[in-house]
């Protein structure tokens, strides 16, 4: 260890390579490619969720002051059931997939055979420190994988506890931890990786993409983007906000990259709305939610001020209707509601990642698909109504990387769904069997044996021969069976 702790102390371009160097010798080696070492990485994990969880907890509080709770189900239970998954079908995703032969290959058979990839980067994001860091590894080390995991230096005590406790119960030969900023994800950025996994945004994204392509390295991309939430005016407004606030404010103060951004609805229902949803709010974070020990707090002075400017901005500075509390020193911002903002305006043009909701209204709710889409696809996109036509025509017309129906949230909760994003929120996804096939290479393998051998595949090529042809492209079995006799059809 104490080799280990000293190269990344120094972690320039050349510690870089000599680590990518180490794991892919293991990996070379086999050592990450059976079932039995597979299933002990992933045994490990979930006795250390079992032992470190108060500590998990505790370094999210370090980090975001974020409740026990959220950390619990967001955090520690979602990556508990992923590993249990994994564990519990794994022998059946290893397992080849036996697939249909043609009349082209025939006699034969043929499977697709899933390999792991090689050596595998994952760059997380600092919102979610815990999750998203070491659900993809849960998928990367099932597949057989040789892992890196760079964890965000913007929650840093998370990415020390990381650091310290994959060291102590996984397999330190085959998967680390590099703590760090922009120096250290720049030097690993320089390697050449078999997969690279980022969540994050946009911005850095492209950063990402742009390293990847110098070794032509496929990637995984989990971007952001503004997701709308569509509330009809025939539902039940009182649990449609509950579903709402909770979904918004409730995961980690609007710092999360599927939170609710922006609201739809028509003018004349938005007071009513707004009206419950003020109420909604006072239940369940007080009279003064600056206080409240149920809001994480922002998560630095950065992204505080960056807020405040949305916030403060001469379009948008007199449309608030809910909130707009502040303290700096304690970087807390009240859960904030602002109506009939103006769609250029920046808190309508960036990415929130807060606690801020502006609401836009129209005349019609059908006219919100049309909003919808005239942006940047988003990375989630929510419905709230009883109009199963609007609905279906929501689903149809709405292209977001996954979606709720009178919810919000709940889509990665379950990992029999694809979390991904599409457009500029993303490529390509994970969780679940999608974690497994993300790090994965479906390899085609067809098996014959040196029976069932036709002349008329070789040269020279004959008029015979070429009627063979034809009438296999046809599927004319009689006219199979002539073609290798030689004879011809009246």
């Amino acid at each position: 260890m104490d080799g280990v702790e000293e190269r990344e102390a120094e972690f320039d371009g050349k510690a870089a390579a000599k680590l990518v160097k180490e794991l892919r010798q293991s990996f070379s080696d086999g050592k990450t490619k059976g079932y039995d070492w597979r299933v002990g990485q992933l045994k490990s994990l979930a006795k250390m969720l079992a032992e470190k969880e108060e500590e998990i907890v505790e370094a999210l509080r370090q980090d975001l002051d974020k409740p026990a709770m959220e950390s619990f189900i967001h955090e520690i239970l979602l990556l508990k059931e992923a590993n249990s998954l994994a564990l519990k079908k794994l022998k059946q995703w290893m397992k080849p997939q036996k697939v249909s032969s043609t009349a082209a290959t025939y006699p034969s058979s043929a499977e697709i055979v899933s390999e792991p990839l090689g050596v595998i980067l994952i760059i997380s994001a600092w919102n979610y420190p815990f999750l998203l860091s070491l659900d993809p590894v849960v998928g990367a080390i099932a597949a057989g994988n040789a892992v890196v995991l760079k964890p965000s230096e913007i929650a840093p005590a998370t990415s020390s506890l990381m650091k310290r406790l994959l060291a102590e119960y996984l397999d330190s030969s085959a998967v680390r931890v590099v703590e760090g900023g922009v120096a250290e994800t720049t030097a690993l950025l320089e390697q050449k990786w078999d997969k690279i996994l980022y969540t994050g945004n946009g911005n850095v994204g492209r950063i990402v993409m742009a390293a990847a392509v110098k070794h032509l390295t496929p990637v995984v991309l989990e971007l952001g983007g503004k997701s709308p939430v569509v509330v009809d005016s025939n539902v039940n407004l009182k649990v449609a906000l509950k579903r709402i606030v909770v979904g918004k404010w409730g995961c980690n103060n609007g710092q999360a990259c599927i939170a609710p951004d922006y609201i739809i609805t028509t003018r004349a229902f938005a007071p009513k709305l707004v009206e419950t949803l003020k109420d909604t709010l006072e239940k369940f974070y007080g009279e003064d939610p600056l206080e409240s020990k149920d809001l994480s707090r922002i998560v630095n002075a950065n992204h505080f001020k960056r807020l405040s400017r949305l916030l403060d901005s001469d379009k948008v500075a007199d449309k608030i209707v809910i909130g707009g509390q502040r303290d700096e020193h304690a970087l807390k911002i009240a859960p904030t509601v602002l109506l009939d903002v103006p769609q250029d305006s920046l808190i309508m043009t960036e990415e929130i990642f807060g606690p801020l909701f502006p609401i836009i209204t129209v005349e019609d709710i059908r006219e919100s698909l049309d909003i919808i889409n005239s942006r940047p696809k988003p990375l989630a996109a929510y419905l709230f109504t009883s109009d199963k036509k609007l609905e279906d025509e929501f689903v149809k017309s709405v292209s977001a990387g996954g979606m709720c129906i009178n919810e919000t949230v709940l889509q990665v909760g379950n990992n029999n769904l694809p979390f991904g994003g599409v457009g500029e929120s993303g490529m390509g996804n994970y969780h679940g069997k999608f974690s497994f096939d993300a790090f994965s290479h479906k390899k085609a393998v067809l098996r014959r044996s040196f029976a069932g051998e036709v002349s008329a595949r070789y040269p020279p090529y004959t008029p015979g021969k070429m009627r063979l042809l034809r009438a296999l492209v046809k599927m004319d079995i009689l006219g199979i069976i002539l073609a290798l006799l030689g004879w011809r059809r009246a």
